[in-house]
């Protein structure tokens, strides 16, 4: 049986007055990409902190790669590699330099180091950029090579706290795509982020934190199910064709007269057959319609609607 990665039962830290972590829950499944949601605040970073045994947690337990992370600090830091918000570089040193000088640190002999700093200079695309000084790198080869830095020891577990915070687009993408890779080869990541395209793109799962407990959970599809079906909107061609439109589709029809839109809740058929069934009602009715969009909920919908303060989810999404 393989072996979950990093395990969090009942998990408390506070700060003076400050209850970061409050009773906080995690399993992360092997070879995936988990990750932490949350407002600033929430217990993001001082998860991953207790996590690589940067903070000893008040109370509860946690596990990672196995070992206990109170009692065996050194064990866990020997399995897992942790990047933080703010690049660990030295920007005086080439690339293949910085490598090197991680994986001495790390222990390496002076041959393995230099063999696995060309190894991961060539899986992240900077073979060309190995001998430059970091100084003149752009922001998303400096996330890569960080990146990197963190699997130098080939951990079981890397932390990434924030990976694209700051980037633009074009670096974001390249960021996700180096994810991608380190999962396939093997490892598992825990993902801190406020970007909830990030998570919907990278995650298999997604956990939302709130005041240091574990507000929702879910793969990233299941968390959007909860939030409501597929819903297709459809915009008329005129306000005479919106009122009729309206008509047609029946009370159930949310209708919005600004953006001469009317939008109709899929329900359990499911998306595409309520595009199909509402295309034929209003073709058959002989409706004007200027355009069609079948749109689904998103995780930034999940998000504001688990973090409302009136409105909070449990885990397993009864309100309170």
């Amino acid at each position: 049986m393989t072996m979950t990665p990093l395990v969090a039962r009942g998990v408390r830290k506070h700060y003076r007055d400050t209850q970061a972590l409050d009773g906080l829950d995690l399993d992360v499944a092997p070879g995936t990409v988990h990750a932490l949601l949350g407002h600033n605040g929430a217990g993001k970073s001082t998860a991953v902190n207790v996590f690589a045994t940067l903070t000893r947690p008040d109370a509860g337990e946690v596990r990672v790669g196995g070992h206990d992370a109170v009692r065996h600090p050194a064990r866990v830091r020997s399995t897992i590699g942790l990047v933080g918000q703010s690049a660990a570089l030295d920007e005086a040193l080439h690339g293949r330099e910085n490598l090197v000088m991680f994986g001495r640190l790390h222990g390496l002999s002076k041959p393995d180091a230099v063999r696995r700093a060309t190894e991961l200079l060539d899986a992240f695309g900077l073979t060309e950029a190995g001998d430059r000084k970091v100084s003149g790198y752009s922001g998303g080869m400096r996330r890569r090579l960080d990146i990197a830095s963190g699997l130098v020891t080939r951990p079981q577990i890397l932390f990434l706290d924030e990976p694209t915070t700051g980037l633009d687009p074009r670096a974001r993408h390249e960021v996700w795509a180096m994810v991608r890779q380190v999962v396939a080869d093997g490892t598992t990541v825990l993902l801190t982020t406020q970007y909830l395209d990030e998570a919907d793109q990278l995650a298999a799962m997604v956990t939302v934190l709130g005041a240091g407990r574990v507000i929702a959970e879910g793969t990233p599809s299941d968390l959007k199910s909860n939030l409501g079906g597929d819903r297709v909107i459809i915009t008329a061609a005129g306000p005479d064709d919106l009122t009729r439109m309206a008509g047609a589709l029946g009370t159930a029809a949310a209708v919005d007269p600004d953006r001469l839109e009317v939008t109709v809740e899929a329900g359990p058929a499911g998306g595409g057959a309520a595009v199909v069934e509402t295309v034929r009602t209003l073709d058959a009715a002989g409706i004007a319609v200027d355009d069609v969009l079948l749109r689904r909920p998103t995780l930034d919908e999940v998000f504001l609607h688990v973090t409302a303060p009136d409105d909070v989810l449990d885990p397993e999404g009864a309100a309170r």
